[in-house]
């Protein structure tokens, strides 16, 4: 039997599965570690912390596989996705990292985006890459290291993508996949498939900081390298596949191959994303090669910054009760003691709206200046109001992107499939079922974009074929069919929802931090 490792490299933890040429799982491993905030609105991470959880998950999934018989040899790729690494990591001509790199929620570069929108033309810009302007893109935070770290920027070599940093350590081999490019924005042509000279002149960064090397997200960038041979439990030259950006990775590890599919993933962030084979700028979502037929295929995703993040915020701010008395059972989960708690009231939360905007607030919105807010409060709502006035937000965020989708899209699937963690809330299924119209599914397998990132490694190394991948690995179940009644109040609650932030938009700006 021939076996295949996927690794996701996630905003808060990273994830390997080792699986079998038919998707099984043999052997799963996670590590978690938390990015870095010094400042409001900005993150980053220091790639070391990224290359010692990758290299903990594989050594761990193979020792377990080699226990339940699984020879080295019979591992034959190991593919590595990582979440949108932004700015990329900044290296050196000796490829030493030079500063943390500045992942997708930081938010710091609001002067290079007013700097794009008066120095270039955005029309064009919009034309050659199929993208917009805002400080969750690469290229304005890019910008932003030029302006602020000239020592920084004066030794820079190249922009990697944290999975394309990571592959380059485990083959010295040096190669970005297209759905990564694609995302840093405004310096690829999404029609080429190619970096843009043009679009990189309008700028003023140098075409030789992106990497000469452009390949499938399925494609063998080099072996493994025998220095890792020890620490990992793999052979030398084991296939080292490129791996992508993780929302399309988990996009395809649900199935999605064909134009019209579309899925949720909402983890700490959301993304909601579909197929198209073109793209209008102006609709205001992202769009990149999608991570299986990236020469024709689009993905094309909006989302928010905060979805799982803001759940996190909530029960650790306002619910200590709640996590002390989960403690106090067996499994520990103050997440189940809420929802059990919200699933009591009503929906639309009593009159109770959140607005999901706790780090500023991308597509349809884009406005890094945007905040958070509850809006209905009085003193009959409890802890249980707003926790499902929190997941009722993040719902009608992903509400509010499907609406800029369909813009765009030929057609979308009667379906919309989740995926992440949100995935295990029964509760949150159901609003989400309620809010979109969509019947909503999830994979029956407790996996994502490591799953995706198997997959890609099994294409790769030859273990699966490109027509095997098209059907998948994993197993749709049906979880919640809107409700009629429930869909009518949340229909009357989104028009609500759409109407606070243009309202609260000129005081939100006002309350920013000097």
């Amino acid at each position: 039997m021939e076996y295949v490792i996927g690794v996701d490299i996630g905003t808060q933890s990273t994830k390997a599965l080792l699986v079998d040429r038919n998707g099984a799982i043999v052997a799963q491993h996670a590590s978690a570690y938390q990015p870095d905030t010094p400042k409001p609105l900005w993150a980053e991470q220091w790639p070391s912390v990224w290359l010692k959880a990758v290299s903990e998950c594989i050594a761990r999934c193979v020792a377990t596989a080699r226990e339940a018989g699984v020879a080295a040899a019979d591992i034959k790729a190991v593919c590595v996705s990582s979440l949108y690494g932004g700015s990329g990591i900044a290296v050196d001509n000796e490829m030493r990292p030079l500063h943390p790199c500045l992942i997708w929620m930081d938010r710091r570069a609001t002067a290079e985006v007013e700097w794009v929108r008066e120095h270039v033309d955005l029309e064009r810009l919009y034309a050659i890459t199929g993208n917009g302007v805002d400080s969750y893109y690469g290229y304005t935070k890019i910008l932003w290291l030029r302006e602020h770290q000239p020592e920084v920027w004066a030794n820079t070599r190249y922009f990697l993508p944290p999975n394309a940093y990571i592959i380059y350590l485990l083959t010295g081999e040096i190669a970005v996949d297209h759905s990564s490019a694609g995302n840093i924005g405004g310096v690829y042509d999404i029609a080429r498939r190619d970096w843009s000279d043009e679009a990189l002149d309008m700028l003023g960064i140098p075409a030789t900081m992106m990497p000469e090397r452009l390949v499938e997200s399925s494609e063998v960038v080099g072996g493994l390298l025998s220095q890792w041979c020890e620490s990992l439990g793999l052979e030398a030259g084991t296939a080292v596949v490129a791996g992508g950006v993780d929302a399309a990775v988990a996009t395809f590890a649900a199935g999605v191959t064909k134009p019209g599919q579309h899925v949720a993933m909402i983890g700490t962030s959301m993304c909601w994303g579909y197929l198209n084979q073109q793209v209008d700028a102006h609709h205001g979502l992202v769009a990149m090669p999608h991570v299986f037929n990236a020469q024709r295929d689009l993905y094309v995703f909006g989302g928010a910054i905060t979805a799982g993040a803001s759940v996190t915020w909530y029960r650790e701010q306002f619910c200590h009760a709640e996590i002390e008395a989960a403690r106090a059972t067996s499994h520990g989960d103050a997440h189940r003691l809420l929802e059990e708690a919200a699933a009591n009231v009503p929906a639309g939360a009593d009159g109770v709206t959140f607005l999901p905007y706790l780090m500023g607030e991308r597509s349809p919105v884009w406005d890094a200046k945007a905040s958070g807010a509850f809006v209905g409060l009085s003193l009959f709502h409890t802890r249980a109001h707003l926790y499902r006035a929190v997941l009722e937000g993040v719902s009608f965020a992903l509400q509010h992107n499907i609406e800029a989708g369909r813009k765009g899209a030929r057609s979308l699937d009667d379906r919309l499939i989740v995926v992440g963690g949100a995935a295990h809330s029964d509760l949150w299924m159901q609003i989400i079922a309620d809010v979109t119209g969509y019947r909503v599914f999830t994979i029956e397998q407790d996996v994502e974009a490591a799953m995706g990132a198997a997959l890609l490694a099994a294409v790769g190394a030859g273990v699966t074929s490109h027509e095997a991948a098209e059907r998948g690995w994993i197993t749709l179940v049906e979880r919640a069919q809107p409700d009629a009644a429930r869909k009518a109040l949340y229909a009357q609650r989104y028009a609500i929802y759409k109407d606070l932030y243009p309202a609260l938009k000129p005081i939100m700006h006002r309350l920013q931090p000097t």
